[in-house]
C-alpha cells in the first residue's frame, strides 16, 4: 500500500472532515498548518464562491488542502410547482426565526461543471468527492493538473468501484460518522456498516490507501484505525466542536451533550439520510410526514437554518454530529490534532 503522507504531501495521516455548510477557512488552514490535510466542503457553492474561498485558503496556508464536492446522483429534483407546497409546510419554522417563506429559486444547486471549472482554477492539492465514482474525464483532468482524487465509500463494493474508477485513496465512512450517509450503490439505509467492520474489509479489498472515518475522535480511535488496516483517519465531529469551525455555541453544546445512542439518522433536514441530534425541528418534521425530496428539502430548511444559526437557536439548526460526539472534549483545532497525533505511535512517520 502506498504511503498516504507521501501521496498527499502531508506530515501526519490525519484528515479533516469536509463539512457542507460548516467548513471554515480558519479550521481548514489550522489542520493543514499542523501537518494534516485540511478540507473544505463546497456543497452549494457556485463558481464565484469557490474561487473566493480558495483564495482565502491560499492566503491562510501554503500547505496542501482538499476541496470537497457532492457528485450528482441523477435523482435530484429541480424547482417546480411542488416547491410552494413543501415550503408552506415549513412555515412555522420560518416564522420562528423571522424570515419569509422563500419563493421558488431558478435552481437549488450549481451545476457540477460550474463547480469543477472553478476547482480547476483553484488547483487544490486534493479533490475529494462523495455520492459516487467520479467520471473518467474528471479523474483524468484532475491528474493532468496534479490534483489527487479521494473517493468516499460506505461499503466494500463502493470502495472497489472507486479504486476501479481511478481514485487515489478511499475514505471508508462507517455508520457512526456525522452528517450525510454518502452511499451510492445501494440506498443509504441498506449500507450502514460500522467503522470497525468496514475498514479492515475495505483494506483487504483495495490496494489504494484507506482512510478510516466514523467514531474517530481521540488517540484511541486513531490507534484502532491503524490496527484495522487504515493508512489514515478522517475526523469530523471532534474538529467541528473546536472554536475554529463554523459551528455556533448551540451546535458545540449539542456535540458535547448528545450521547452516542441519542444521535439519529434522519431525512428531515435535507431529504437524504444524515446523522445528527434529534432536536425539536427534526422531531416535528419527522412527525409531519412531509419531507421534500433532495435537494429541495435541504434548500428549504436551509433558509431557516441559516437564520437560526445566526441567532444561536440550536433547536432550529441541523446539528450534525457522530456517535463519537461525547469524545469531542478539546477546544481548539491544535489541541484536537495533538490528541490524534498521540494515537499514531509507531505510525507517526507514515
Amino acid at each position: 500500500m502506498s504511503d498516504l503522507c507521501e501521496l498527499l504531501g502531508i506530515r501526519h495521516p490525519i484528515l479533516l472532515g469536509a463539512f457542507g455548510g460548516l467548513s471554515s477557512v480558519a479550521l481548514t488552514a489550522a489542520v493543514s498548518e499542523s501537518g494534516g490535510l485540511g478540507a473544505y466542503g463546497l456543497y452549494g457553492y457556485d463558481g464565484a464562491r469557490i474561487r473566493s474561498t480558495a483564495a482565502a485558503l491560499r492566503a491562510a496556508t501554503s500547505a496542501p488542502f482538499a476541496l470537497n464536492i457532492w457528485l450528482p446522483t441523477g435523482d435530484e429534483v429541480e424547482p417546480g410547482p411542488q416547491h410552494t407546497v413543501f415550503a408552506q409546510a415549513l412555515e412555522p419554522f420560518y416564522e420562528a426565526v423571522g424570515v419569509e417563506i422563500p419563493a421558488r429559486p431558478e435552481r437549488y444547486l450549481p451545476s457540477l461543471d460550474e463547480q469543477l471549472e472553478a476547482i480547476w482554477d483553484a488547483s487544490p492539492a486534493m479533490l475529494s468527492v462523495v455520492y459516487g465514482v467520479p467520471s473518467a474525464d474528471l479523474v483524468d483532468e484532475a491528474h493532468r493538473r496534479g490534483i489527487r482524487v479521494i473517493g468516499t465509500a460506505t461499503t466494500v463494493a463502493e470502495a472497489v468501484a472507486l479504486e476501479a474508477g481511478g481514485a487515489d485513496a478511499v475514505i471508508a465512512s462507517g455508520a457512526e460518522a456525522a452528517g450525510h450517509r454518502v452511499s451510492f450503490l445501494r440506498p443509504a439505509a441498506d449500507s450502514l456498516v460500522g467503522t470497525f467492520a468496514l475498514v479492515p474489509q475495505v483494506a483487504d479489498a483495495v490496494s489504494i490507501p484507506v482512510i478510516a472515518a466514523g467514531g474517530v475522535a481521540d488517540r484511541r480511535g486513531v490507534a484502532a484505525a491503524f490496527a484495522l488496516g487504515a493508512a489514515g483517519v478522517q475526523v469530523g465531529t471532534a474538529f467541528l466542536a473546536a472554536r475554529e469551525s463554523a459551528a455556533n455555541d448551540a451546535h458545540r453544546t449539542a456535540i458535547r451533550s448528545t450521547a452516542a445512542d441519542e444521535s439519529v439518522l434522519t431525512r428531515a433536514m435535507s431529504g437524504r439520510l444524515a446523522r445528527g441530534a434529534r432536536n425539536r425541528t427534526v422531531r416535528a418534521i419527522e412527525a409531519s410526514g412531509t419531507i421534500a425530496p433532495f435537494p429541495m428539502q435541504n434548500w428549504l430548511t436551509g433558509r431557516f437554518r441559516a437564520a437560526a444559526g445566526e441567532q444561536n437557536l440550536g433547536e432550529l439548526q441541523s446539528l450534525w454530529l457522530g456517535q463519537g460526539a461525547p469524545l469531542a472534549r478539546r477546544d481548539t483545532a491544535s489541541e484536537v490534532f495533538a490528541e490524534l497525533v498521540a494515537g499514531l505511535g509507531s505510525s507517526a512517520d507514515h
